[in-house]
């Protein structure tokens, strides 16, 4: 099975890199999409005891432009890494900003961080950050290099900023409608 993942999940960046992998823009308000997530991961979150929700003040309306379905996989992967990586009892949050032609989408956790050192590597393929503990998480070490690439497919950025021991926060743009 993992290696049935390791594979698949090759298969999605060999697309995004090649181009074969083609974006489906659509018109679709953000923030619903990441209600739909949120509820999906809400068991998920609960098992680790950890909360998964919107910030405080959401705006009632983010309409972006881009693939609905390929967002909703950033999403699962961005929100899967910070409650696996999240400290018992801990909070994870969604915050939308709007910027000049784009919507920042930002998720926030109180998790473990991420030392410096690591940070320029962390959306490399089967990068870890501590790899002696990957068997224990789980996963196939793609993650957050299909993010990257479904961000960059988008024309968009992704960055991530943490401290350890305080938490991590990735944040990434779509086009406003």
């Amino acid at each position: 099975d993992r290696l049935e993942a390791i594979v698949n999940d090759l298969d999605v960046i060999g697309g995004l890199e090649g181009g074969d992998s083609q974006i489906d823009y659509v018109k679709f308000d953000i923030k619903v999409l990441a209600e739909e997530v949120l509820e999906d991961m809400q068991v998920q979150g609960r098992k680790h005891n950890v909360i998964v929700a919107l910030k405080e003040g959401a705006s009632p309306e983010k309409m972006v432009l881009g693939d609905r379905e390929k967002i909703r996989q950033v999403f699962n992967n961005l929100i899967t890494n910070s409650i696996r990586y999240s400290s018992d009892g801990s909070t994870t949050k969604i915050g939308f900003y709007d910027l000049d032609k784009n919507v920042l989408i930002e998720i926030s956790d109180q998790g473990i961080g991420i030392a410096e050192e690591h940070l320029k590597h962390l959306f490399d393929r089967f990068y870890r950050v501590d790899p002696s503990r990957s068997r224990e998480f789980g996963g196939s070490g793609l993650g957050l290099s299909i993010v990257k690439h479904i961000i960059e497919a988008h024309n968009q950025s992704i960055n991530v900023r943490s401290t350890v021991g305080v938490g991590t926060t990735f944040g990434f743009t779509l086009k406003k409608v």
